[in-house]
Protein backbone atom coordinates (compact mmCIF):
# COMPACT_ATOMS: atom_id res chain seq x y z
CA UNK A 1 0.00 0.00 0.00
CA UNK A 2 2.53 2.31 0.84
CA UNK A 3 4.86 1.84 -2.24
CA UNK A 4 1.61 1.92 -3.91
CA UNK A 5 0.57 5.38 -3.01
CA UNK A 6 4.24 6.83 -3.63
CA UNK A 7 4.04 5.69 -7.28
CA UNK A 8 0.75 6.82 -7.75
CA UNK A 9 2.07 10.51 -6.28
CA UNK A 10 5.37 10.09 -8.48
CA UNK A 11 2.84 9.47 -11.44
CA UNK A 12 0.95 12.91 -10.32
CA UNK A 13 4.36 15.12 -10.34
CA UNK A 14 4.29 15.24 -6.84
CA UNK A 15 7.46 15.60 -5.05
CA UNK A 16 7.26 12.48 -2.67
CA UNK A 17 9.61 10.37 -0.75
CA UNK A 18 9.03 7.66 1.41
CA UNK A 19 9.55 7.24 5.38
CA UNK A 20 9.91 4.09 7.81
CA UNK A 21 11.09 5.74 11.29
CA UNK A 22 12.26 1.75 12.04
CA UNK A 23 12.36 -1.31 10.20
CA UNK A 24 13.25 -4.71 11.24
CA UNK A 25 14.45 -6.25 8.89
CA UNK A 26 17.85 -8.20 7.48
CA UNK A 27 17.34 -7.40 4.15
CA UNK A 28 19.14 -4.62 3.26
CA UNK A 29 20.50 -2.22 0.39
CA UNK A 30 23.38 0.11 0.30
CA UNK A 31 22.78 3.95 -0.69
CA UNK A 32 24.99 4.72 -3.64
CA UNK A 33 25.93 7.48 -0.84
CA UNK A 34 26.76 5.49 1.96
CA UNK A 35 24.95 3.53 4.53
CA UNK A 36 22.11 0.56 4.67
CA UNK A 37 18.21 1.00 4.75
CA UNK A 38 15.56 -1.73 4.72
CA UNK A 39 15.20 -3.01 1.19
CA UNK A 40 11.34 -2.50 1.52
CA UNK A 41 12.38 1.60 2.03
CA UNK A 42 14.68 1.01 -1.55
CA UNK A 43 11.69 -0.40 -3.09
CA UNK A 44 9.64 3.18 -2.05
CA UNK A 45 12.52 5.25 -2.80
CA UNK A 46 12.44 3.33 -6.57
CA UNK A 47 8.78 3.76 -6.82
CA UNK A 48 9.39 7.58 -6.16
CA UNK A 49 11.91 7.96 -8.82
CA UNK A 50 14.70 8.73 -6.05
CA UNK A 51 17.75 7.34 -5.18
CA UNK A 52 17.91 5.62 -1.78
CA UNK A 53 19.09 7.17 1.35
CA UNK A 54 19.41 6.83 4.69
CA UNK A 55 16.56 9.45 5.99
CA UNK A 56 14.38 7.29 4.44
CA UNK A 57 14.78 4.62 6.97
CA UNK A 58 16.63 6.58 10.13
CA UNK A 59 16.51 3.22 12.18
CA UNK A 60 17.00 -0.77 11.16
CA UNK A 61 17.25 -3.43 13.33
CA UNK A 62 18.91 -6.22 12.11
CA UNK A 63 18.25 -9.61 14.44
CA UNK A 64 21.28 -11.32 15.20
CA UNK A 65 20.63 -13.46 18.06
CA UNK A 66 17.75 -14.60 19.82
CA UNK A 67 16.93 -11.26 21.75
CA UNK A 68 19.13 -9.05 20.69
CA UNK A 69 19.57 -7.04 16.96
CA UNK A 70 22.35 -5.09 15.23
CA UNK A 71 21.22 -1.45 15.28
CA UNK A 72 22.20 0.84 12.16
CA UNK A 73 21.73 4.10 12.86
CA UNK A 74 21.16 7.00 9.88
CA UNK A 75 22.96 3.98 7.82
CA UNK A 76 25.74 2.71 9.65
CA UNK A 77 26.12 0.29 12.63
CA UNK A 78 25.47 1.92 16.28
CA UNK A 79 25.29 -0.88 19.04
CA UNK A 80 24.49 -4.79 19.35
CA UNK A 81 21.31 -4.60 22.12
CA UNK A 82 18.76 -6.46 23.44
CA UNK A 83 15.15 -5.52 23.17
CA UNK A 84 15.19 -3.80 26.80
CA UNK A 85 18.43 -2.01 26.10
CA UNK A 86 17.09 -0.49 22.83
CA UNK A 87 14.02 0.59 24.90
CA UNK A 88 16.31 2.83 27.14
CA UNK A 89 18.07 4.54 24.68
CA UNK A 90 13.89 5.30 22.62
CA UNK A 91 14.10 9.15 23.82
CA UNK A 92 17.29 9.79 22.17
CA UNK A 93 16.32 7.49 19.15
CA UNK A 94 13.43 9.73 18.81
CA UNK A 95 15.02 12.81 18.78
CA UNK A 96 17.09 11.01 15.26
CA UNK A 97 13.38 9.79 13.73
CA UNK A 98 11.91 13.94 14.25
CA UNK A 99 15.70 14.66 12.48
CA UNK A 100 15.70 12.50 9.58
CA UNK A 101 12.04 13.49 9.02
CA UNK A 102 12.34 17.33 9.16
CA UNK A 103 15.74 16.53 7.03
CA UNK A 104 12.94 14.63 4.40
CA UNK A 105 9.66 17.13 5.17
CA UNK A 106 12.13 20.52 4.29
CA UNK A 107 12.80 18.96 0.43
CA UNK A 108 9.54 16.91 -0.24
CA UNK A 109 6.13 17.63 -0.76
CA UNK A 110 4.72 14.53 0.49
CA UNK A 111 6.05 12.24 2.87
CA UNK A 112 4.41 8.93 3.01
CA UNK A 113 4.98 7.44 6.18
CA UNK A 114 5.15 3.95 7.00
CA UNK A 115 4.20 2.17 10.25
CA UNK A 116 5.31 -1.15 11.81
CA UNK A 117 3.48 -4.20 12.99
CA UNK A 118 0.55 -3.28 15.02
CA UNK A 119 -0.27 0.31 15.91
CA UNK A 120 -2.69 -1.49 19.26
CA UNK A 121 0.68 -3.16 20.87
CA UNK A 122 -0.59 -1.25 24.16
CA UNK A 123 2.04 -2.33 26.31
CA UNK A 124 4.60 -1.10 23.98
CA UNK A 125 3.37 2.52 23.56
CA UNK A 126 5.91 3.84 25.82
CA UNK A 127 8.65 2.99 23.59
CA UNK A 128 6.49 3.42 20.14
CA UNK A 129 9.08 6.07 17.90
CA UNK A 130 7.37 4.12 14.71
CA UNK A 131 4.20 4.54 14.83
CA UNK A 132 1.15 6.78 16.37
CA UNK A 133 3.15 8.46 18.96
CA UNK A 134 5.17 9.71 15.50
CA UNK A 135 2.02 10.36 13.93
CA UNK A 136 0.68 12.49 17.26
CA UNK A 137 3.99 14.57 17.26
CA UNK A 138 3.56 15.28 13.58
CA UNK A 139 -0.57 15.40 13.93
CA UNK A 140 -0.50 13.24 10.77
CA UNK A 141 -3.21 11.93 9.34
CA UNK A 142 -3.01 8.26 8.59
CA UNK A 143 -5.21 5.33 7.37
CA UNK A 144 -5.52 1.77 8.61
CA UNK A 145 -4.56 -0.69 6.39
CA UNK A 146 -6.43 -4.28 7.13
CA UNK A 147 -5.22 -7.36 5.15
CA UNK A 148 -8.48 -9.42 4.68
CA UNK A 149 -6.46 -12.44 3.47
CA UNK A 150 -4.81 -13.15 7.11
CA UNK A 151 -8.88 -13.55 8.15
CA UNK A 152 -10.47 -11.59 11.29
CA UNK A 153 -10.78 -8.27 9.13
CA UNK A 154 -13.47 -7.16 11.48
CA UNK A 155 -11.56 -7.45 14.51
CA UNK A 156 -8.96 -6.20 13.22
CA UNK A 157 -9.88 -2.84 12.34
CA UNK A 158 -12.94 -2.26 14.83
CA UNK A 159 -10.56 -3.75 17.60
CA UNK A 160 -8.00 -1.59 16.88
CA UNK A 161 -10.30 1.36 16.62
CA UNK A 162 -12.02 0.53 19.68
CA UNK A 163 -8.25 0.72 21.49
CA UNK A 164 -7.06 3.99 19.75
CA UNK A 165 -6.75 7.44 22.57
CA UNK A 166 -8.68 10.15 21.69
CA UNK A 167 -5.77 11.89 20.07
CA UNK A 168 -4.97 9.07 18.15
CA UNK A 169 -8.84 8.49 16.53
CA UNK A 170 -9.14 12.20 15.51
CA UNK A 171 -6.24 12.18 13.08
CA UNK A 172 -7.67 8.52 11.51
CA UNK A 173 -8.77 9.42 8.16
CA UNK A 174 -10.02 6.10 6.76
CA UNK A 175 -9.53 2.14 7.26
CA UNK A 176 -8.75 -0.28 3.50
CA UNK A 177 -9.31 -3.32 3.55
CA UNK A 178 -6.53 -5.26 1.33
CA UNK A 179 -6.07 -8.48 -0.62
CA UNK A 180 -9.44 -9.02 -1.36
CA UNK A 181 -10.38 -12.06 -4.20
CA UNK A 182 -12.73 -12.28 -5.82
CA UNK A 183 -16.37 -10.44 -6.25
CA UNK A 184 -15.63 -7.43 -3.97
CA UNK A 185 -19.34 -6.11 -4.02
CA UNK A 186 -20.33 -9.61 -1.97
CA UNK A 187 -18.10 -7.27 1.21
CA UNK A 188 -20.75 -4.08 0.23
CA UNK A 189 -22.29 -5.16 3.24
CA UNK A 190 -19.23 -5.98 5.18
CA UNK A 191 -18.19 -2.08 4.39
CA UNK A 192 -20.70 -0.86 5.64
CA UNK A 193 -20.60 -2.48 9.29
CA UNK A 194 -17.06 -1.46 9.34
CA UNK A 195 -17.57 2.31 8.57
CA UNK A 196 -20.32 2.44 11.07
CA UNK A 197 -18.73 0.25 14.33
CA UNK A 198 -15.22 1.96 13.05
CA UNK A 199 -16.70 5.45 12.79
CA UNK A 200 -14.35 6.75 9.60
CA UNK A 201 -15.22 5.85 6.03
CA UNK A 202 -13.62 3.31 3.90
CA UNK A 203 -11.03 4.18 1.44
CA UNK A 204 -11.54 1.01 -0.38
CA UNK A 205 -11.62 -2.44 -0.63
CA UNK A 206 -8.66 -3.34 -2.46
CA UNK A 207 -8.40 -6.21 -5.10
CA UNK A 208 -5.68 -9.08 -4.39
CA UNK A 209 -2.61 -8.02 -6.73
CA UNK A 210 -1.50 -11.29 -7.81
CA UNK A 211 0.84 -9.95 -11.23
CA UNK A 212 1.88 -7.24 -9.09
CA UNK A 213 5.82 -8.42 -7.75
CA UNK A 214 7.64 -6.47 -4.43
CA UNK A 215 10.98 -8.22 -3.26
CA UNK A 216 10.61 -9.42 0.23
CA UNK A 217 10.82 -7.15 2.67
CA UNK A 218 11.93 -9.86 5.20
CA UNK A 219 12.61 -13.54 5.46
CA UNK A 220 9.10 -14.38 6.65
CA UNK A 221 7.98 -13.66 2.76
CA UNK A 222 10.70 -16.62 1.58
CA UNK A 223 8.16 -19.07 0.80
CA UNK A 224 6.29 -16.80 -1.94
CA UNK A 225 8.46 -16.35 -4.82
CA UNK A 226 8.15 -17.40 -8.18
CA UNK A 227 9.87 -18.59 -11.43
CA UNK A 228 11.02 -21.76 -12.01
CA UNK A 229 14.20 -23.35 -13.82
CA UNK A 230 13.38 -24.62 -16.90
CA UNK A 231 16.00 -27.54 -17.44
CA UNK A 232 15.13 -28.71 -14.25
CA UNK A 233 18.32 -27.87 -12.02
CA UNK A 234 17.11 -28.82 -8.98
CA UNK A 235 18.24 -26.27 -6.13
CA UNK A 236 18.21 -25.55 -2.28
CA UNK A 237 18.63 -23.32 0.31
CA UNK A 238 19.73 -23.40 4.05
CA UNK A 239 17.29 -21.22 5.62
CA UNK A 240 19.65 -20.22 8.39
CA UNK A 241 17.82 -18.60 11.64
CA UNK A 242 19.57 -15.33 10.90
CA UNK A 243 19.57 -15.58 7.23
CA UNK A 244 19.83 -12.04 5.68
CA UNK A 245 18.85 -10.61 1.74
CA UNK A 246 16.45 -13.16 0.94
CA UNK A 247 16.25 -11.57 -2.23
CA UNK A 248 19.16 -13.04 -3.39
CA UNK A 249 16.94 -16.18 -4.61
CA UNK A 250 14.09 -14.19 -5.83
CA UNK A 251 14.39 -15.62 -9.05
CA UNK A 252 14.28 -19.68 -7.62
CA UNK A 253 11.00 -20.27 -6.89
CA UNK A 254 11.00 -23.58 -6.80
CA UNK A 255 13.68 -24.37 -4.81
CA UNK A 256 13.86 -26.28 -1.58
CA UNK A 257 14.74 -24.69 1.84
CA UNK A 258 16.47 -26.67 3.92
CA UNK A 259 16.79 -26.93 7.56
CA UNK A 260 17.50 -30.32 7.77
CA UNK A 261 19.36 -33.24 6.04
CA UNK A 262 16.44 -34.61 3.35
CA UNK A 263 16.63 -37.58 0.86
CA UNK A 264 17.37 -35.90 -2.00
CA UNK A 265 20.13 -35.01 -4.82
CA UNK A 266 20.46 -31.34 -5.43
CA UNK A 267 22.38 -29.48 -8.41
CA UNK A 268 23.11 -26.55 -6.52
CA UNK A 269 23.06 -25.54 -3.12
CA UNK A 270 22.96 -22.25 -1.85
CA UNK A 271 24.61 -20.85 1.90
CA UNK A 272 22.94 -17.33 2.10
CA UNK A 273 24.04 -14.25 3.68
CA UNK A 274 23.58 -14.84 7.72
CA UNK A 275 23.50 -11.89 10.54
CA UNK A 276 25.47 -14.21 12.94
CA UNK A 277 27.75 -16.66 10.56
CA UNK A 278 29.20 -17.97 13.75
CA UNK A 279 25.98 -18.95 15.31
CA UNK A 280 24.26 -19.83 12.18
CA UNK A 281 27.69 -22.41 11.22
CA UNK A 282 26.59 -23.81 14.59
CA UNK A 283 23.01 -24.21 13.79
CA UNK A 284 23.92 -26.09 10.94
CA UNK A 285 26.49 -28.13 12.63
CA UNK A 286 24.12 -29.02 15.13
CA UNK A 287 21.67 -30.50 12.50
CA UNK A 288 25.07 -32.63 11.23
CA UNK A 289 23.89 -30.33 7.51
CA UNK A 290 27.79 -30.35 7.33
CA UNK A 291 28.07 -33.92 6.69
CA UNK A 292 25.25 -33.56 4.17
CA UNK A 293 26.59 -30.93 2.45
CA UNK A 294 29.72 -32.62 1.93
CA UNK A 295 27.59 -35.98 0.74
CA UNK A 296 25.84 -33.32 -1.51
CA UNK A 297 28.95 -32.16 -3.28
CA UNK A 298 30.43 -35.98 -3.66
CA UNK A 299 27.21 -36.38 -5.93
CA UNK A 300 28.23 -33.90 -8.07
CA UNK A 301 26.31 -30.80 -6.54
CA UNK A 302 27.67 -27.00 -6.86
CA UNK A 303 27.70 -25.30 -3.69
CA UNK A 304 27.26 -21.68 -3.97
CA UNK A 305 27.92 -19.72 -0.87
CA UNK A 306 26.83 -15.70 -0.85
CA UNK A 307 28.53 -12.97 2.65
CA UNK A 308 28.44 -15.07 5.30
CA UNK A 309 27.86 -18.08 3.22
CA UNK A 310 30.83 -17.89 1.83
CA UNK A 311 32.79 -17.30 4.85
CA UNK A 312 31.31 -20.68 5.96
CA UNK A 313 32.99 -22.43 3.58
CA UNK A 314 35.78 -21.65 4.47
CA UNK A 315 38.46 -22.80 7.05
CA UNK A 316 38.00 -20.64 9.70
CA UNK A 317 35.75 -17.27 10.70
CA UNK A 318 37.55 -14.88 13.67
CA UNK A 319 35.38 -12.79 15.68
CA UNK A 320 38.14 -11.21 18.08
CA UNK A 321 35.49 -7.79 17.94
CA UNK A 322 32.79 -9.68 19.25
CA UNK A 323 30.92 -7.99 16.02
CA UNK A 324 28.33 -11.12 16.08
CA UNK A 325 28.53 -13.37 18.93
CA UNK A 326 31.06 -13.89 22.49
CA UNK A 327 32.84 -16.92 20.03
CA UNK A 328 36.00 -15.50 19.21
CA UNK A 329 37.05 -18.18 16.53
CA UNK A 330 35.18 -21.48 14.96
CA UNK A 331 36.29 -23.59 11.89
CA UNK A 332 35.04 -23.44 9.09
CA UNK A 333 33.72 -25.90 6.87
CA UNK A 334 36.58 -26.34 5.05
CA UNK A 335 35.45 -26.80 1.67
CA UNK A 336 37.66 -23.35 0.33
CA UNK A 337 41.17 -22.71 1.35
CA UNK A 338 39.77 -19.12 3.35
CA UNK A 339 40.79 -17.42 6.40
CA UNK A 340 38.10 -14.64 7.45
CA UNK A 341 37.47 -11.96 10.45
CA UNK A 342 35.01 -10.14 11.15
CA UNK A 343 36.16 -6.73 11.71
CA UNK A 344 34.06 -3.20 13.80
CA UNK A 345 33.67 -1.17 9.93
CA UNK A 346 31.24 -2.55 7.79
CA UNK A 347 31.17 -2.47 4.20
CA UNK A 348 28.28 -1.27 2.39
CA UNK A 349 29.04 -0.92 -1.30
CA UNK A 350 26.80 -0.89 -4.64
CA UNK A 351 29.01 -2.97 -7.01
CA UNK A 352 29.36 -3.10 -11.04
CA UNK A 353 30.67 -6.45 -11.81
CA UNK A 354 31.15 -8.60 -14.61
CA UNK A 355 31.65 -12.13 -14.90
CA UNK A 356 34.46 -14.67 -16.06
CA UNK A 357 32.48 -15.04 -19.38
CA UNK A 358 32.06 -11.29 -19.58
CA UNK A 359 28.40 -10.73 -18.12
CA UNK A 360 28.36 -7.48 -16.84
CA UNK A 361 25.56 -7.15 -13.68
CA UNK A 362 24.69 -4.79 -10.91
CA UNK A 363 24.91 -6.05 -7.07
CA UNK A 364 26.36 -4.94 -3.83
CA UNK A 365 28.14 -5.39 -0.76
CA UNK A 366 27.12 -5.69 3.08
CA UNK A 367 29.07 -7.20 5.27
CA UNK A 368 31.42 -7.03 8.19
CA UNK A 369 34.48 -9.60 7.38
CA UNK A 370 37.79 -9.49 5.56
CA UNK A 371 38.30 -12.85 3.92
CA UNK A 372 41.73 -13.75 2.31
CA UNK A 373 41.98 -16.51 0.04
CA UNK A 374 44.91 -18.98 1.40
CA UNK A 375 45.50 -20.39 -2.30
CA UNK A 376 47.32 -19.07 -5.27
CA UNK A 377 45.63 -19.56 -8.70
CA UNK A 378 42.03 -20.23 -8.09
CA UNK A 379 40.08 -17.68 -10.35
CA UNK A 380 37.71 -15.37 -8.88
CA UNK A 381 33.99 -15.20 -9.29
CA UNK A 382 34.01 -11.54 -10.61
CA UNK A 383 35.68 -8.86 -11.73
CA UNK A 384 34.91 -5.96 -10.30
CA UNK A 385 33.96 -2.37 -12.03
CA UNK A 386 38.45 -1.50 -11.47
CA UNK A 387 39.46 -4.44 -12.63
CA UNK A 388 40.16 -6.21 -8.53
CA UNK A 389 39.23 -10.11 -8.51
CA UNK A 390 36.30 -10.91 -6.24
CA UNK A 391 34.95 -13.87 -5.18
CA UNK A 392 36.47 -17.35 -5.48
CA UNK A 393 35.96 -20.35 -7.80
CA UNK A 394 36.83 -23.98 -7.17
CA UNK A 395 35.34 -27.17 -8.36
CA UNK A 396 31.72 -26.79 -7.95
CA UNK A 397 32.20 -24.29 -5.57
CA UNK A 398 31.44 -20.70 -5.82
CA UNK A 399 32.34 -18.21 -2.27
CA UNK A 400 31.17 -14.49 -3.26
CA UNK A 401 29.88 -10.82 -1.11
CA UNK A 402 28.36 -10.03 -4.26
CA UNK A 403 24.56 -9.81 -3.05
CA UNK A 404 22.12 -9.74 -6.17
CA UNK A 405 24.50 -11.51 -8.57
CA UNK A 406 21.83 -14.16 -8.64
CA UNK A 407 19.05 -11.98 -9.01
CA UNK A 408 20.60 -11.84 -12.83
CA UNK A 409 19.26 -14.19 -15.31
CA UNK A 410 22.60 -14.19 -17.44
CA UNK A 411 24.71 -14.70 -14.11
CA UNK A 412 22.40 -17.61 -13.10
CA UNK A 413 22.66 -19.67 -16.80
CA UNK A 414 26.48 -18.91 -16.88
CA UNK A 415 26.27 -21.29 -13.88
CA UNK A 416 23.63 -23.67 -15.25
CA UNK A 417 20.40 -22.35 -14.08
CA UNK A 418 18.39 -21.44 -16.85
CA UNK A 419 15.09 -19.62 -15.90
CA UNK A 420 12.20 -19.47 -18.15
CA UNK A 421 8.42 -17.81 -18.40
CA UNK A 422 8.00 -14.23 -16.30
CA UNK A 423 10.88 -12.61 -14.62
CA UNK A 424 9.38 -11.22 -11.35
CA UNK A 425 10.20 -7.39 -11.41
CA UNK A 426 9.60 -3.96 -9.37
CA UNK A 427 6.14 -3.06 -11.32
CA UNK A 428 5.43 0.61 -10.15
CA UNK A 429 3.70 1.71 -12.75
CA UNK A 430 1.52 -1.60 -12.12
CA UNK A 431 0.94 -0.42 -8.69
CA UNK A 432 -0.16 3.09 -9.21
CA UNK A 433 -2.68 1.41 -11.66
CA UNK A 434 -3.83 -0.90 -8.86
CA UNK A 435 -4.24 2.16 -6.84
CA UNK A 436 -5.63 4.91 -8.86
CA UNK A 437 -9.62 3.71 -8.41
CA UNK A 438 -8.88 5.25 -5.27
CA UNK A 439 -7.52 7.79 -5.98
CA UNK A 440 -10.30 10.38 -5.57
CA UNK A 441 -11.40 9.37 -2.39
CA UNK A 442 -7.74 9.58 -1.36
CA UNK A 443 -7.20 12.99 -2.09
CA UNK A 444 -10.55 13.70 -0.15
CA UNK A 445 -9.24 12.07 2.63
CA UNK A 446 -5.82 13.00 2.93
CA UNK A 447 -4.39 15.75 0.51
CA UNK A 448 -7.22 18.35 1.02
CA UNK A 449 -7.93 17.34 4.74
Amino acid sequence: MTTAICAWLRRLGVRVTPFKAQNMSNNSYPCRAGGEIGRAQVAQAWACGLEPEPAMNPILLKPNSDGGSQVVVNGYVWKNLTAREYYQHRDELFKIVMAAYEDLASRFDVVVIEGAGSVSELNLRQHDLVNLELVKQLSAAWLLVGDIERGGIFASITGTVNLLTARERSLLRAFAVNKFRGDRSLFDDGRVILEKKAGCPCLGVFPYAADIHLDDEDSLGIHSMVAKPVNNARCGIFQFPRISNTTDFRLLGNASWITRPINDTFDFIFLPGTKNTIGDLTWLRSRQLDRWLVEQHARGATLIGICGGFQMLGETISDPFAMESGQKEAQGLGILPLKTTLMPQKVTQVREARTLRGVRFSAYEIHLGETVCEASGLPPFAFLEDGSKEGVRAERVIGTYLHGAFEHIEVLAEIGIDISGAVPEQKFEKLADWFDPFSQRFRELFLDC
